[in-house]
């Protein structure tokens, strides 16, 4: 069995990171962040910071259900997990 991993003494960072594919998700169908917004019912000003991928520090499950149910997609398709050996060579 693999040995368990404990992040109690990791600093942030260290265990990889979530990246937030919005931006992919919603250009390869051709809709605007204000299309999303009108869709979804959900305020542009959020709709650009999960474009963007910006100061998100908890995801709302509501929102990806709904943006989910719109783009007619996976919840893979808007996140994605890297690990840190990953996340170091990744530009932020």
């Amino acid at each position: 069995m693999d040995e368990v991993k404990s992040i109690v003494t990791y600093r942030t960072g260290e265990y990889g990171r979530i990246i937030v594919k919005l931006a992919e998700a919603i250009d390869s169908r051709g809709i605007t962040r204000n299309r999303l917004s009108s869709l979804t019912g959900v305020q542009y000003s959020i709709i650009d910071r999960y474009y963007k991928g910006k100061r998100i520090e908890r995801a709302d499950l509501d929102f990806l259900a709904k943006v989910c149910y719109v783009l007619d997609c996976r919840v893979e398709e808007l996140l994605e997990y890297q690990k840190p050996e990953e996340a170091d060579k990744a530009p932020e």
